[in-house]
């Protein structure tokens, strides 16, 4: 398996990224990190780590999702995560739980799970949750999708779908899924369990701004690639997620 980390002057939080894929339990990791040419001490942290980072480059890049592209070159895993430097594993075993979805559901494409959100102040008690469990293709129309960070897809699944359109700026990720999972229709299989946990505060999760850019985006992406939807479909997605958030706390 391939776990692909980006970051950019991420000197404050690389190393929980880092720490949280070396203490896993599964050992077969090959372990790649793409920095954007970072201007802090984020090469240097990451090269403390010498050979227990599998391949390492920094260089400048076109962002986020030109430098998972590049992540995607390098890798030579049968199955390729990507964990953002700002993003950590909560315990040691979710790779092991991941390689043993993959095992019992050996024809399908990719394995979903779910995200905590924490605040950078507290990495232990989250204070909200995205549930990749509750997916399915058709909602992509509505803007929703699965959790990125918490999705192990398969090389092969890559090579059908191909890699990030570049010209998002948050939202290659769900045009990417919209490809996989509205166009070629790939299989997948849904953990009802957290595998990955993320700061509060990235870009998009950081407001109304991001939220109408994000949508925007989705709208684009579904058009692009010859899916029907409009902005009142995605628009909806706001409200949908106030009420689960009320009913998750009554």
């Amino acid at each position: 398996m391939s776990i692909i980390t980006v970051c950019y002057n991420s000197q404050d939080f690389v190393v929980s990224a880092i720490d949280s894929v070396l203490t896993q339990s599964h050992t077969d990791i090959e372990y790649i990190i793409v920095d954007g040419n970072s201007k802090d001490n984020t090469v240097s942290i990451i090269q403390s780590y010498g050979n227990k980072v599998a391949k390492f480059i920094s260089e400048p890049d076109k962002g986020i999702y030109d430098a998972m592209n590049k992540g995607l070159s390098l890798a030579t895993g049968d199955v390729i995560g990507i964990l953002n430097s700002d993003d950590f594993y909560p315990h040691k075993d979710v790779i092991a739980q991941v390689a043993q979805a993959f095992e019992k559901n050996s024809n399908v494409d990719m394995v979903l799970g779910n995200v905590d959100f924490v605040k950078a102040d507290n990495l232990s008690s989250p204070v909200r949750f995205y549930s990749s469990f509750g997916f399915a293709p058709w909602k992509m129309r509505f803007g929703f999708m699965p959790a990125h960070p918490a999705a192990f897809i398969k090389r092969s699944a890559y090579d059908k779908v191909g890699s990030y359109t570049l010209g998002y700026k948050i939202g290659a990720d769900f045009e990417w899924f919209v490809r996989a999972l509205m166009v070629q229709r790939l299989s997948y299989v849904k953990l009802n369990q957290t595998l990955v946990r993320m700061r509060e505060g990235g870009v998009s999760t950081s407001g109304l701004k991001s939220y109408w850019l994000s949508s925007k985006e989705q709208l684009q992406a579904l058009r692009n690639n010859g899916v029907y939807s409009n902005w009142l479909f995605v628009l909806t997605r706001l409200p949908i997620k106030f009420l689960q958030k009320l009913i998750k706390k009554q």
